[in-house]
């Protein structure tokens, strides 16, 4: 099953970086709080990121900060295409689904579900 990570990221400001492992790369998303169950919150579409991050704690380089795991995992697909995404996670802390919504542009909507929560 493919990995992910949320690392909190304290640069420029402290956000959540929500990564999914996916063909040799990490999709990326900045969310502006942690998964709560049954949260909303805003996302952001970032480009993709090393593997090494699926591990990595410590500074940034380009003096961007440091990143601490906040949680991590195995997931799966559930649903994946431009505007919609949402995978089961299983993780630590996290067990449901998390689904991603394009809003308009770069800006999403991310929401984690129950595990009861259809797609």
């Amino acid at each position: 099953m493919p990995r992910f990570v949320i690392l909190e990221h304290d640069h420029p400001e402290l956000h959540w970086d929500f990564m999914l492992e996916a063909h040799g790369v990490l999709r990326t998303w900045r969310l502006d709080a942690p998964p709560a169950l049954g949260q909303c919150c805003a996302a952001q579409r970032l480009p993709d990121h090393r593997l090494v991050y699926l591990d990595y704690e410590g500074p940034v380089s380009g003096q961007r900060g440091q990143v601490r795991r906040w949680e991590r995992g195995s997931y799966d697909w559930l649903r994946d295409s431009a505007e919609n995404l949402s995978v089961r996670l299983v993780g630590e802390r996290l067990r449901g689904v998390m689904k991603l919504t394009q809003h308009s542009g770069e800006e999403w909507i991310a929401e984690f579900l129950t595990e009861t929560a259809t797609q």
